[in-house]
């Protein structure tokens, strides 16, 4: 019984401490966002819309390189352009980003 307590906490300090390092990564990435940045990459656009559970779809064969995310928790779908060959998105993007975000509350 002593055993099972004792791997127990190990195990809730581990969760504990991975949640924590998420949502860290979480707020950094959403304060960077808010800041208007010109080194805003889509890695990083892709990454915060997985954190509000977003789900990259690309729109077929012929999307080009147009990227739709879409949400079972939202009812938008947010499509953005993965650019190429530079990994920076435009200022007018992460424009559009945050506002898309803001509208539905996540920001």
């Amino acid at each position: 019984m002593q055993l099972f307590i004792v791997a127990l906490q190990y195990f809730y300090v581990i969760i504990k401490e991975r949640i924590g390092i998420r949502l860290g990564q979480k707020n950094k990435l959403v304060a960077k966002l808010k800041s208007n940045p010109r080194d805003f990459t889509f890695s990083e656009a892709e990454t915060l819309l997985s954190y509000f559970s977003f789900v990259r779809d690309n729109k077929g064969k012929t999307s080009g390189s147009r990227v739709v995310f879409t949400s079972n928790k939202y009812k938008t779908k947010i499509i953005l352009h993965k650019p190429h060959p530079r990994k920076e998105r435009l200022e007018y993007q992460v424009k559009q980003l945050i506002e898309k975000l803001e509208s539905e509350g996540l920001i």
